[in-house]
């Protein structure tokens, strides 16, 4: 099977502003954001070679980013004193691998447990959806997860973009409180 060529010379050029704009609306601080996608271009790095060109860099990227996220949370959120999460998936003391990087660096290679779980998560962030006052969630829908620009939102709801802001700002506050109840 011929290896997908990538380039991570041109990453931090081609990706960082997007890849930024992804995290800083899910993690809403700076410096977090910017060691994420530090540590998303790392674990691109370490897992490039299982890269099968079934998606886009920037996709594949993302993959990563995402669950880079996700531990982060989980990482705040844990009640062991925030204890990194880690997967000891073999007995190979040779790979320096970490489960993470090495499972994430294909999309399309999901286990039923990664499916499972992305099932449950899906359905713990609907749940809370539901709980926000109608507005909240429909703003919240259409930009986190609709991909709506800020003017198409603005003029479909009648809101300006700062109050769209605001309204995100509360809806991810509400959400964050409901998946530590919840989820974490």
């Amino acid at each position: 099977m011929p290896k997908h060529l990538i380039n991570p010379n041109n990453w931090v050029k081609q990706y960082s502003d997007y890849l930024f704009n992804y995290t800083i609306t899910r993690v809403n601080d700076r410096e977090i954001a910017q060691d994420l996608i530090s540590e998303t271009f790392l674990a691109g790095l370490k897992s490039m070679v299982n890269f099968k060109g079934e998606a886009s860099e920037r996709t594949w990227l993302i993959s990563i980013l995402k669950r880079k996220i996700i531990d982060h949370y989980r990482k705040i959120n844990s009640n062991k004193g925030k204890a990194e999460v880690r997967m000891n998936y073999n007995n190979n003391e040779d790979s320096d691998g970490d489960w993470l990087e090495e499972r994430v660096a294909d999309p399309f290679d999901k286990t039923a447990e990664d499916t499972l779980e992305n099932s449950e998560l899906g359905d713990a962030i609907y749940d809370c959806l539901e709980k926000l006052p109608e507005k909240q969630a429909d703003v919240f829908k259409m930009k986190t997860i609709l991909g709506y620009d800020t003017e198409t939102i603005c003029n479909e709801l009648d809101i300006t973009a700062s109050n769209l802001w605001v309204i995100i700002h509360r809806a991810r506050t509400a959400l964050a409180d409901c998946m530590e109840k919840n989820w974490f």
